[in-house]
């Protein structure tokens, strides 16, 4: 071969090696990319697995994690838009069974090039207050992001209203050639949670954790992987339900077996074998010359740039960058709401920023709560800090539309943000302690107790388990457009449970003062009755319209004093007119008055067990 047929036949190779380089090539890892909705970045697989396999279209697997709402077979199936006999038969269970909350379950569907991307479609009718990021990350836990659903759609995330329907791109792959050729037929797209690694889920499908790491773009020291998110698997066979129930195995150590040869064909010369052996290795040896020019231009222009440490720990890579402080507070963040992402939505600072103009003093209500516009409706966003994970979880498992409903969470730099439904007429302290005070009518004070007693009672005797709020209040119960009243900060919120005579006590008294029970300042009890005797206080404003600490000026000792011209007197209806709030002016029923006083005094008996339930309370109201 002379020097032009040389030169002809490298640059054939070098030809066929780049058109041939978009097959063999793996996807890349998203990383963290699914919670940033305003990304475009090219670098990861964050719009889709590209279309680089040798098959247009295939059969491909997904996982799934049963929820209240999708636990069922066909609830599943109707989700991810499925045959319900095949995922049925998949795992093994009847075409109506019903799986535990949280149990894995198998999900095949055909996989297709849409475009550039690998893609199985499935449609959803959207819900009051979703957005692109909640449906990707809640409804489907992952196997599409915001940024894949916006390009589907081509709708801004602002225009999106209830009952619109669109088109969720699902994340799945077919195999390259490379794969192919080492006998993987399937991709499965298995969702990420909290403290998994790639060793773990590889080993739970019997398959070599190189490959995997391989087949996502990851190595060793760059194995990183995050909730919420999907991890190619390659599998040889169809995945089994036998590999998805029970216990995970416990990680084994790396191990990078190399892939067997494949031998010659039977008959073929031996001629014919080292041709194509020379042939091979001439091709490699061409590819790594180059491979190797290429990775001198590169790692010199790298080498400039401060590289994050990385140490691997049970084959698990953490990555360690240079601000140690911002990978904490993420990965606490991810390790805080992968328990209730299922449930509520997680917002993205910067769609809280723009909901409330940068956190503008304009959009400022009290302290640190902001009102938002999020989707044209308006919304209450608390900044908070320290551990406020028992107050999410409380609110995220109760439902009553007399305590005020969390909507959604977000975290940036060290701090948490809850976003709550927002009440137009605010705290109920605004209507009677402010110079210029607001009027309420009688009938709005009755309405606004009972509504109080309601959310109190079903705290008491219908969550589980039941709860004290420990800080009822004037300031903590809010008004709607109706002036209808819901109960709202549970951070000082204990559990407790009454029927099983199981008490709290505790030193560490916190509270508001004037409300506290003495029992609680004493003796640091805890128990429902403890929101009796605050809501005893909170119905003496309500009649009276005074702050707590005027109703203490000239009382001795208990507050029920200031009751006993009107109940143990012979001119109680006089000493009523002279309690009641002036601004009523004599418009309410003197008779219904003076039993809503009695109730009051009940409430505020020094001892627990004479003050009467909440569930009495509201049945007297």
């Amino acid at each position: 071969m002379n020097y032009s047929q040389l030169v002809s036949s490298t640059c054939t190779l070098l030809c066929l090696n780049s058109c041939c380089s978009v097959i063999l090539a793996q996807q890349p890892y998203i990383k963290k990319a699914a919670t940033l909705c305003d990304s475009r970045d090219n670098s990861t697989s964050v719009l889709g697995y590209t279309c680089n396999g040798i098959s247009q279209s295939c059969r491909a697997y997904l996982t799934f994690r049963a929820q209240p709402q999708f636990d069922s077979v066909p609830t599943i199936a109707k989700l991810l838009a499925v045959d319900p006999s095949q995922l049925s038969e998949l795992n093994s269970v009847a075409q109506n069974a019903t799986f535990d909350t949280d149990q894995m379950v198998l999900v095949p569907v055909t996989c297709s090039c849409s475009g550039q991307y690998y893609q199985a479609n499935t449609s959803y009718a959207i819900q009051h207050d979703d957005t692109y990021f909640f449906i990707a990350n809640n409804t489907f836990q992952g196997l599409s992001t915001c940024q894949a659903l916006q390009a589907q759609n081509r709708n801004p995330a602002r225009n999106l209203y209830s009952g619109m329907r669109i088109t969720v791109p699902l994340r799945c792959a077919c195999p390259t050639k490379n794969q192919n050729d080492d006998g993987v037929k399937y991709l499965l797209s298995y969702l990420v949670t909290s403290g998994q690694f790639v060793s773990l889920i590889s080993n739970k499908f019997g398959v070599n954790t190189g490959n995997t790491l391989r087949a996502n773009g990851l190595s060793e020291q760059d194995d990183t992987i995050y909730p919420f998110t999907t991890l190619l698997v390659p599998l040889q066979d169809p995945p089994s339900s036998s590999q998805v129930v029970g216990s995970t195995p416990p990680p084994s150590p790396p191990s990078y077996r190399t892939p067997p040869s494949v031998p010659p064909p039977s008959g073929g010369s031996n001629k014919t074998w080292v041709y194509a052996v020379v042939g091979v290795l001439g091709s490699l040896i061409i590819a790594s010359v180059f491979g190797t020019i290429i990775f001198c231009m590169f790692f010199r222009k790298r080498k400039q740039k401060a590289e994050p440490a990385s140490s691997s720990h049970n084959f698990e890579s953490v990555q360690k960058p240079l601000n140690k402080k911002e990978d904490e507070e993420s990965q606490d963040f991810w390790d805080s709401i992968s328990s209730i992402a299922q449930s509520l939505k997680v917002y993205t600072f910067e769609e809280l920023k723009a909901a409330t103009e940068d956190f503008s003093p304009a959009c400022l209500i009290k302290g640190s709560v902001y009102r938002g516009s999020i989707n044209g409706d308006f919304a209450a966003i608390k900044k908070m800090n320290g551990d406020v994970t028992k107050e999410i979880k409380l609110l995220n498992k109760i439902n009553h539309f007399n305590l005020i409903r969390l909507s959604g969470v977000s975290f940036n730099e060290g701090d948490w943000y809850l976003v709550y439904e927002y009440a137009t007429n605010g705290p109920l302290s605004d209507w009677f302690h402010k110079i210029d005070k607001k009027f309420l009518s009688w009938n709005q004070r009755v309405q606004i107790a009972s509504d109080i007693a309601t959310g109190l009672n079903y705290l008491h005797r219908y969550t589980s388990p039941p709860h004290v709020h420990k800080d009822l209040n004037s300031n903590n119960v809010l008004l709607d457009g109706d002036f209808r009243a819901k109960i709202a900060n549970f951070g000082l919120a204990r559990s407790t449970d009454e029927q099983e005579g199981q008490f709290a006590l505790t030193r560490h008294i916190v509270g508001t003062k004037g409300y506290m029970a003495p029992e609680y300042l004493e003796n640091g009890l805890i128990t429902p009755k403890l929101d009796v005797y605050a809501f005893g206080i909170l119905m003496l404003e309500i009649l009276t319209g005074k702050e707590v600490a005027l109703l203490y000026e000239g009382v001795n000792t208990e507050l029920s004093e200031m009751l006993i011209p009107v109940l143990h007197e012979e001119n109680g209806k006089e000493n009523l007119r002279n309690l009641m709030d002036s601004s009523l002016q004599g418009n309410y029923p003197s008779n219904l008055a003076l039993l809503v006083v009695k109730l009051i005094d009940h409430c505020l008996k020094k001892e627990p067990s004479h003050r009467p339930s909440m569930d009495n309370i509201l049945q007297s109201l």
